[in-house]
């Protein structure tokens, strides 16, 4: 594969990529390069990090780009996630791990690292000690949003720590490239202006498209001064809304209910969830998709666009792309939800987090 092979396969699942340029020049010169990944372990798998995360994953391991997935068990301390329970935290992260590996991600080409490694180590608290005297307080509240905070006078001052440790946290793993959710976009543009301050060169930030709730696109909360962005972010799949998420443990006649109450407007593709699914989940995982119609001939499609052209022009009902889209949704997470039914571990694991999260 080329590098313009490689700078497409990464477009192909990217919102933006800051910069293509720089990315290009990193292909030609390095050929394999190292992204980072992460997440704060707290809750139950959902769509977004259990069956997207990995599409995405895959899709730039084929572009040549291996990664380090950091498990932010610290972050979701200070977030007060699980009660700030650290072991019940770590717990979750393995959990998350059995979800990954259930999921088809390549650990060959990926190395998981634990936050408490880098919060242990004097040198990473070198580095957000000067990245903290480089960034003001302000932009700093600003860049809570990353948590999933508002900027407040009334937060914990902990939270400030937040994204200083997060952007710290790009150059102790040293990577070539930031592969996050564009809601992480402020911490990783942060990281781009701090980065000649450490004397190391700026990460390349690859910011990938959020998925969708079910309930579809809402007014913008105030995330992002960038409307589309601030739209992207309040509009997520949230499992701190679980009828609004699919989540890996959903039974098939769960998803089936799940996705039959989802707003899908008719002949319209634009903020609705269910094309969201399948744009980004189903043709993530299938080259052929079928839409079984009532009364009508059957349509195959090879794309998503051509998917998106027949529905935009009411040849499919919105009933028969809730019924195809919750049926190969059940096929991809299948394979996951047998994994946490067989493996006695990984049943454990579970057990674990669904009493935690029914305690709550």
């Amino acid at each position: 594969m080329d590098v313009e092979e490689r700078i497409e396969l990464v477009k192909s699942c990217a919102a933006e990529i800051v910069t293509e340029d720089e990315l290009r020049e990193l292909f030609e010169v390095k050929g394999s390069l190292v992204a980072y990944d992460g997440f704060e372990p707290s809750g139950l798998a959902h769509l977004p990090v259990a069956v997207y995360r990995p599409i995405i994953l895959d899709r730039l391991m084929r572009a040549g780009i291996r990664f380090k997935i950091l498990l932010a068990d610290s972050f979701a301390w200070i977030n007060n996630k699980l009660g700030g329970d650290l072991e019940k935290i770590r717990d979750t992260g393995r959990y998350f791990m059995e979800v990954w590996k259930a999921a088809g991600v390549d650990f060959s080409k990926v190395k998981v690292v634990w936050h408490k490694e880098h919060f242990d180590d004097p040198e990473y608290w070198k580095k957000v000690i000067v990245i903290a005297k480089n960034v003001t307080v302000n932009r700093a509240m600003r860049a809570l949003t990353i948590a999933g905070r508002k900027e407040s006078a009334s937060n914990p001052a902990a939270f400030l720590f937040y994204p200083v440790m997060q952007c710290a946290d790009i150059f102790q793993l040293e990577v070539d490239v930031c592969q996050l959710g564009i809601d992480q976009r402020r911490v990783n543009m942060l990281a781009r202006e701090v980065a000649p301050v450490l004397g190391r060169r700026k990460p390349v930030a690859i910011h990938h498209p959020l998925l969708l709730g079910l309930k579809g696109s809402v007014k913008g909360q105030g995330f992002d001064e960038d409307a589309r962005i601030d739209m992207m972010i309040s509009s997520k799949m949230s499992k701190s809304v679980p009828e609004s998420a699919i989540f890996v443990h959903d039974s098939e006649g769960e998803i089936r209910r799940k996705i039959r109450k989802a707003f899908c407007p008719e002949r319209v593709a634009e903020g609705n969830p269910v094309m969201d699914i399948m744009e980004k989940i189903v043709f993530g995982k299938y080259e052929e998709v079928t839409v079984e119609r009532r009364g009508k001939e059957a349509l195959t499609f090879t794309s998503y666009a051509e998917l998106r052209e027949a529905y935009a022009a009411g040849q499919i009902h919105p009933l028969d792309l809730k019924m195809a889209t919750a049926s190969y949704l059940n096929e991809i997470i299948k394979p996951i939800r047998e994994h946490f039914e067989k493996d006695r571990y990984a049943r454990k694991l579970y057990e674990r987090i669904k009493e935690v999260e029914i305690t709550r």
